[in-house]
């Protein structure tokens, strides 16, 4: 009894230190995770933040993004019916002939 006591003893001993060491790395583990969670929020950050000037720069027309300008139009060419943006007034439709029995 005593000879199996010691053995269980001698293994509960081997856990606990198979715990300690366990526990150790996972604290290790959780300070580089969390380093790197803080590493990436701050690249996402400036990603967006980069993302969102060159979309205001995309939208004011700024000198930064030339490629992306809307041409200017003519203002000198012959006028084209329906140019204005559907502002003109449409012809009223014709009647329709009664058909004949």
């Amino acid at each position: 009894m005593d000879r199996l006591n010691a053995k269980l003893y001698l293994q509960n001993c081997y856990i606990m230190k198979e715990n300690e060491r366990l526990r150790k790395k996972a604290l290790l583990l959780n300070q580089e995770n969390q380093v790197l969670l803080t590493e990436l929020k701050q690249r996402l950050a400036k990603t967006a933040a980069a993302a969102a000037t060159t979309n205001n720069a995309k939208a004011n027309g700024n000198a930064a993004a030339p490629g992306n300008r809307a041409p200017i139009p003519d203002l000198n060419a012959a006028a084209v019916p329906g140019a204005h943006g559907g502002h003109e007034k449409k012809a009223a439709p014709k009647p329709k002939k009664a058909a004949a029995n």
